[in-house]
């Protein structure tokens, strides 16, 4: 609906001196005026313990719901009527006076008295253009903010410690945030919100621009430029993912997605009676704001409408803004009867005139689910109420008679709850973010892109995992990686030269069949001997991968033949020994011999014949040389008590001897001659 122009304030504020009309003592169901009342009220906080909290010049009161005063405090500093107190999680309530933010302790059982003191503002003046033009206070994190009107916002912790402060404009990597259109006349003008859930704090600069900032950090997390609906606005948070913007020469109502700014959607409202009337928002995620056009308009977190009460009334006027009843489920909302009411539209602009004020209807009802619990007249009963208490000396009007109808809960079917209780509530009809990828292409062409994606992955943990396991090994830590992998190539190089020449060996054995020599046989067995060896490093104390400890490495056995039998030990000394004897006799060495075949050794029977005459020659004349020497030793008595012998090739020291008798050893026949 278009914007409107009040012409009814001379009206109502007849209604504020009652002494000035009867029609105002017939309102209030008095008979006839008493005294005036010159005092004023301010906008009042509704607690949650059910007092209501106001100020009129340098008092602060503190009254029930019945119309006593629960406890006051006299303040040096004259209060401002047209923003209302707040209260932090520890009772502590908090208000505009002179320029300067005061603190009000209620009292106590340890401090019965009630105090207050300057909790901010002591370097402000009353003159000039830094003007507080309003604060708010964070239940979660406790933490106080305060606009400054030509300086900027502030953030302090309720102890009285400054955060943090921000102006409109911030630099960031050589460009400008904020303030687009002009820099010097730009500044915040709001009364600064708090979603208490998604923990940031909302304000608006004078050309019409929305700031999202951090509670915690002064970094703007948004800018949205909403000039172009108007520069006028009203921010209400919803504590539900939402964020409400009102304009009210507009009368129009925005929604606003809390992480990105994003407009939701936009809704056109009734005609306000205020610029700052402000609309509520319930526990179920409803917000609702009263028109005058005689309804209260209820949108849904979706922007479903509900217009109460259903049926048109052409005489009533919504002047003040609906009250959150102490559920947080329910509201309390007040409509004004007129006489003579004429509404007409001119342009784009909506004008209401009306005669005079009949009576007041206060209405309690769930907007989620348009169920009204109470709803009721007060012409007569409003003069007991006021001739019976003290607020006969104060000016009353319609925005403090319905903070007492809500803090009495008045038609109350409805268990009261805590503010945590309800932000809890709240909070949980915040939607979660969830990423959207907007993908155009062929579901082919994804599937193929995650499967490269994931064989990526593998191969990088595959990578990971090879380092790991690299670096562990012994020969590196010993020496460094230069010389670890060139020992690794020359250890390869060597491993080809001796399967090239094995290759041409058994080619050249193959094409000769029966003809091949015994030193051809001896030289194959010495090549393979060689290529095992080097193989074996390479797959061990050589590779890329773990150190293996192989404990069961077989163990080649030399022929024995005739009934002469050879042991060798690597214990201690570099020396062999080695005995000849006949206790096995023939049988014993037909089957040792047996056993070398089968084992295969040599994998023929030259190579037998060949161990057999090497072992005859040792026997005619051993060597006496440093390469080693040999003793006679009985069968029984020999260190190793087997029925065959371990080539010293693959002989291990097993009894925790020195590192020498622990390395491979290697024997060959030729060392034996």
């Amino acid at each position: 609906m278009a914007p409107l122009i009040l012409l009814l304030l001379f009206l109502f504020r007849a209604i504020s001196v009652i002494s000035q009309s009867p029609d105002a003592l017939k309102f209030l169901g008095a008979q006839e005026p008493t005294r005036k009342t010159t005092h004023r009220l301010s906008k009042p906080l509704v607690g949650d313990n059910g007092k209501i909290y106001t100020c009129s010049d340098r008092n602060f009161f503190a009254f029930e719901s019945n119309g006593s005063i629960a406890w006051s405090v006299h303040i040096n500093f004259t209060c401002y009527v047209d923003i209302p107190p707040i209260q932090d999680e520890f009772g502590k309530i908090y208000l505009v006076a002179e320029n300067k933010i005061l603190k009000i302790n209620p009292p106590s059982v340890r401090n019965p008295e009630s105090t207050f003191e300057i909790f901010f503002g002591d370097m402000l003046t009353t003159e000039g253009s830094n003007k507080i033009a309003g604060m708010a206070v964070s239940v979660i994190s406790s933490l106080m903010f305060i606009t400054v009107e030509n300086r900027g916002l502030f953030a302090y912790r309720l102890r009285g410690q400054r955060l943090w402060s921000a102006g409109p404009v911030l630099y960031r990597s050589g460009y400008r945030l904020g303030c687009k259109r002009n820099v010097t006349d730009c500044h915040f003008t709001s009364t600064p919100v708090v979603d208490q859930c998604e923990g940031s704090v909302y304000i608006s600069n004078t050309y019409g621009e929305l700031y999202a900032l951090a509670i915690r950090d002064p970094q703007f997390k948004w800018i949205r430029d909403l000039s172009e609906f108007d520069k006028l606005v009203t921010i209400t948070p919803g504590n539900n993912g939402l964020l409400y913007v009102t304009f009210p020469v507009k009368a129009l109502l925005l929604a606003l997605d809390v992480s990105t700014g994003n407009i939701l959607w936009q809704k056109n409202i009734g005609p306000l009676s205020t610029i700052d009337c402000s609309p509520i928002v319930d526990s179920n995620g409803w917000i609702s704001i009263g028109s005058l056009d005689g309804f209260l308009y209820s949108f849904s977190p979706s922007g479903d409408l509900r217009k109460f009460p259903k049926v048109n009334v052409l005489d009533s006027v919504a002047l003040v803004s609906p009250l959150l009843h102490c559920s947080g489920y329910a509201i309390y909302f007040s409509q004004t009867v007129m006489e003579g009411k004429i509404s007409r539209t001119i342009g784009d602009f909506t004008y209401i005139s009306a005669m005079k004020p009949k009576n007041v209807v206060y209405t309690m009802l769930v907007p989620a689910t348009g169920s009204v619990y109470w709803s009721g007249t007060y012409t007569g009963q409003f003069a007991s109420f006021l001739n019976e208490s003290i607020l006969q000396h104060f000016t009353m009007d319609e925005i403090i008679l319905l903070a007492f109808v809500t803090a009495g809960n008045t038609g109350n079917h409805l268990r009261c709850r805590t503010t945590r209780q309800k932000l809890t509530s709240s909070c949980s009809l915040a939607k979660p973010k969830h990423l959207s990828i907007n993908y155009t292409g062929s579901e082919r062409t994804m599937l193929l892109i995650l499967l490269f994606e994931s064989l990526v992955l593998i191969i990088l943990l595959c990578a990971v995992r090879f380092c790991c396991i690299f670096w562990r090994k012994e020969k590196l830590k010993n020496q460094n990686l230069g010389r670890f992998l060139e020992k690794r190539r020359s250890l390869w190089m060597k491993k080809k030269v001796f399967d090239r020449a094995i290759t041409a060996l058994e080619q050249k054995a193959a094409a000769a069949e029966e003809a091949s020599t015994r030193e051809e046989m001896e030289m194959l067995g010495d090549l393979v001997k060689e290529r095992d060896v080097i193989e074996r490093k390479l797959s061990t104390t050589y590779s890329l991968g773990r150190d293996k400890c192989n404990k069961s490495i077989s163990k080649s056995l030399l022929p024995l033949y005739d009934d002469k039998t050879y042991t060798s030990s690597s214990e201690g000394t570099s020396d062999y020994s080695g005995s000849y004897g006949s206790s096995g006799g023939s049988h014993g060495s037909s089957s040792r011999e047996d056993q070398a075949k089968n084992l295969g050794y040599y994998g023929d029977e030259e190579s037998a014949l060949k161990g057999k005459k090497k072992v005859e020659s040792d026997e005619a004349g051993p060597s006496n040389t440093s390469a080693g020497k040999f003793k006679e030793k009985n069968w029984e008595s020999s260190a190793v008590a087997t029925s065959s012998f371990t080539h010293p090739l693959y002989v291990h020291g097993e009894k925790g001897g020195s590192s020498k008798s622990n390395c491979l050893m290697r024997r060959t026949l030729s060392s034996i001659n």
